[in-house]
Parts: structure tokens; C-alpha cells; sequence
């Protein structure tokens, strides 16, 4: 049984015991815009918390989680039941609240604790119909991101970030009166795990993620989680280059395009804040010489600046070693087709990046305009990189073989042998040269 039949066969048993089942939330605002979304959310009313768990347990291996909370879910479908609520503020962190099930708080009371408008629609699951007493639908018409209580939204900072996302996701405005209330909400209070789950549904779900941090900005609320992003603002360029204009517009610009590359590289949210990250060198090397304006050795300045914002917002390692990498490669494939560069060149590029293929789109991103051309060339390159690598090549074992006994430099000669395997040099030949390197570095 799929889900949405699911939920009316519970609706009908909740019914018949006297309740009312409603579809609430992002499920309601989805099928509203005819966006797909596979995760229903119901809400039951008129219903205590035993007697629910009874009915729903009816059709299979219920989930709970916790009884204050008044959740459940069934195993193996992607569903969620739950039990209106309501919530008392009892700090200044977004986990600081009591949670109070309560099933007879009516409909109006269940909706106003919603964020905003357009997810405080309420959806009977047998009858249809829509219950809206916040214009919730008036503002999905008008795409508009408006929050429902202004005394309940500020009590939870989370929100500010959400009210930013689904600007993004959407492509809606946020009304004034949002940004407003928004600009004076303290997001320090908040987890790092909470800013990141906000900002990868905005890089991953949004065809234009450059109004999240245009939001954001508007909201006065770059400066404590995305202090880098604020710094790159008004960071003038060479025009030449980037007749687009300062480092933000020029990053807000690869950014969306990187979207168009997403579904096509190995580690989509990674890529992304690859884009994001990808200038962030600028910051502290940008400098005006003879009239012109440069900034030399910005992707190794940039690894660094990475570093520090990538670690203030994520624990990830492998995000933070990806970033990283891309980061300080980011401008060589370009490079490779403005000089149309040696192979040797391009196997060493394609050697030392960790996700070569998002490399190579990283560039394509950061490029802009028309690039079918620069696209050939690198994936070209790319398929003799993968050629040379396939073929027989020097390994450890191979030195062993020859009498060359593991010590500390061994590594060097290992190295020695596998920039003769990315020049392509064929595997005997690169054996008796490294023997030949070792022979005559050994005493150094």
C-alpha cells in the first residue's frame, strides 16, 4: 500500500473513533506548487495518545518517538502521524522547549505554531478540504514567505535560516515584516548541525541557492555563521575578468551555476560548497598594482579562509578535505585550456584532485558564458589521464624486486616513478630511470 492510500485508511479509522486526520505542513504547500513530495506528514485531532497508537498500529510496526513529542511512524513507509502540540519557550537554543501533546487544541491553536503561512496549511485527508486561517494560500499565489506569530517566531532562531531557505528553494520573497523581525533574532544560540541541515537543503534543492545568502544578507545575518561570505562583499575585481562586478556577485553567480552541474558530480553538497568557498582567498590578498587589480595566490590563501568557515559550520572531514583540494585547484583547468597545456600538465592536475570530474566543472562554473569548448578539451585530457593510469606502471614491489631495500626516503622514489607514469612513460623505461634517480640521489 503506498502512502497517501495509507494515510486515508488511517484517516477512516480515526474517524470512525470519533477524530479528524488533516495533511499539514510542507505536504500541503508541495502539492499546492505540484512539487513531488514522498514524505507525508498527518496530523490527528480529537485522538489521545494511546488510542492513536492502538489505530495505527493496526497497519504495521509502529515508531515512536518519545511520548512527549506525540510522533509515530511506520517501518517501511514514509510516513509521519502526529499528535497537535504545543510548545513553551524555556531558553534561547532552538532545542530550548516543553512540548505539550495536546489532542483537543483545536485547529487554529495546531496551525498557529507553524513558522510560516504557506506551511500552516491544514488539508482534511477524506474530504479535502483546506482549512487556512493564516492566507496561506493567498501568499503561495503571491510567493510569499510570511510567518504566522510573530510572539512564537522569534522564539526559535532556527527559523530565520528556514525563512532564508525556502526563499531559495522557492523563489519566493520574504515579506518585509519577516525580514524585519529576522534582523534582530541571535543565531549564535544555535548548533552548527542546525545552520549545516539548513544550508545543504538550500545548495542541494534550490536552482537558484544564491538567494539564500541574499536573504541573509538582507536580514542583517551573514556576520556570525557566514562571516566569509559577509568579508567578500564589495571586493572589487579585475573587470577585465569579471566585468560582473565585486567577489560576492561573482561567487553568487557560480554558485547558481554550479547547481546546473550538481546531478552530474560525485558529491553534490560537497561540490557546492566548493563553489561557495571557491574565492574566499580574495578576502585577504585582493590588491590594486599600477591601477590594476590583483589577487595573487588567492587559491592558496583560499584553502586556509576554506578551512576556517567550512570547520565552523560542518565536523565533516571529508567535506572539509574536499573543499580543500577544490579550492586550491580551482583555477588550473582553465588555466590548462588558456595554455593549452602539455599533457604532462594536465595528467599532474588530474592526479592531484580528489574528484577530478568535479574539478572540472568547478571550472566550468566558475567560467561562465559559453564553455562547450573548454568542456571537450578538459574531458578529453581527463580520458588520457585515465588511459595512462591504466597502463603497467613502477610500483614499491617493483623496486623491491631490484634490490632497493625500504627506508625513509623510499617514498621519494616512489614519487620519482609516478611522475614518469603521468608523463606516460612506459614501465621498464621508468624502472631504469628511477633505479638511475635513486642511484644518483641515494647519498644526498
Amino acid at each position: 500500500m503506498d502512502d497517501v492510500s495509507l494515510s486515508k485508511k488511517i484517516a477512516e479509522a480515526v474517524r470512525e473513533n470519533g477524530g479528524r486526520t488533516f495533511y499539514v505542513g510542507g505536504y500541503v504547500r508541495d502539492r499546492l506548487l505540484s512539487i513531488d513530495n514522498k514524505d507525508v506528514d498527518i496530523e490527528v485531532h480529537g485522538i489521545e495518545h494511546d488510542k492513536l497508537y492502538q489505530i495505527i498500529s493496526q497497519f504495521g510496526e509502529v515508531k515512536t518517538f518519545g511520548d512527549s513529542f506525540g510522533i509515530f511512524s511506520l517501518k517501511y513507509h514514509n510516513i509521519d502521524i502526529a499528535l497537535p502540540r504545543s510548545e513553551e519557550n524555556t531558553g534561547r537554543g532552538h532545542r530550548d522547549f516543553a512540548i505539550y501533546v495536546d489532542p483537543f487544541i483545536g485547529y487554529e491553536k495546531a496551525a498557529r505554531r507553524r513558522d510560516f503561512t504557506i506551511n500552516a496549511l491544514m488539508e482534511d485527508v477524506l474530504t479535502g478540504e483546506i482549512l487556512d486561517y493564516f492566507d496561506g494560500r493567498k501568499d503561495l499565489e503571491d510567493r510569499i514567505i510570511r510567518h504566522v506569530d510573530r510572539d512564537s517566531f522569534v522564539e526559535d532562531p532556527l527559523r530565520v535560516l528556514r525563512a532564508a531557505q525556502f526563499s531559495s528553494r522557492f523563489e519566493f520573497a520574504v515579506a518585509e515584516e519577516t525580514v524585519e523581525l529576522c534582523r534582530n533574532i541571535d543565531l549564535s544560540v544555535l548548533s552548527k548541525e542546525r545552520i549545516e541541515e539548513e544550508l545543504k537543503k538550500a545548495l542541494l534543492k534550490s536552482k537558484k541557492p544564491s538567494i539564500f545568502f541574499d536573504v541573509l544578507s538582507k536580514m542583517d545575518q551573514l556576520s556570525y555563521w557566514f562571516k566569509e561570505i559577509e568579508e567578500i562583499k564589495n571586493i572589487e575585481q579585475d573587470r577585465s575578468y569579471h566585468p560582473e562586478g565585486d567577489v560576492y556577485i561573482h561567487t553568487m553567480e557560480v554558485l547558481d551555476r554550479c547547481s546546473m552541474y550538481r546531478d552530474l558530480v560525485e558529491e553534490s553538497y560537497y561540490f557546492m560548497m566548493s563553489g561557495l568557498c571557491h574565492d574566499l582567498g580574495k578576502i585577504t590578498t585582493t590588491v590594486e598594482i599600477n591601477g590594476r587589480i590583483h589577487a595573487y595566490g588567492h587559491e592558496k590563501e583560499g584553502v586556509r579562509i576554506a578551512g576556517v568557515f567550512v570547520h565552523r559550520i560542518s565536523t565533516n572531514n571529508s567535506l572539509l578535505a574536499y573543499v580543500k583540494n577544490m579550492v586550491y585547484l580551482h583555477m588550473k583547468p582553465n588555466t590548462m585550456f588558456n595554455d593549452h597545456s602539455k599533457i604532462k600538465s594536465s595528467n599532474k592536475m588530474f592526479d592531484e584532485a580528489k574528484y577530478p570530474v568535479d574539478l572540472i566543472y568547478l571550472a566550468l562554473a566558475d567560467r561562465g558564458g559559453d564553455v562547450e569548448e573548454v568542456k571537450a578539451f578538459l574531458f578529453d585530457r581527463y580520458e588520457i589521464y585515465k588511459e595512462y593510469m591504466a597502463r603497467p606502471f613502477v610500483k614499491g614491489e617493483d623496486l623491491k624486486k631490484a634490490g632497493i631495500e625500504p627506508c625513509p626516503d623510499f617514498h621519494k622514489y616512489i614519487a620519482y616513478a609516478r611522475k614518469l607514469r603521468l608523463a606516460g612513460v612506459e614501465k621498464n623505461t621508468a624502472l631504469k630511470q628511477t633505479l638511475d634517480y635513486i642511484k644518483n640521489h641515494k647519498d644526498e
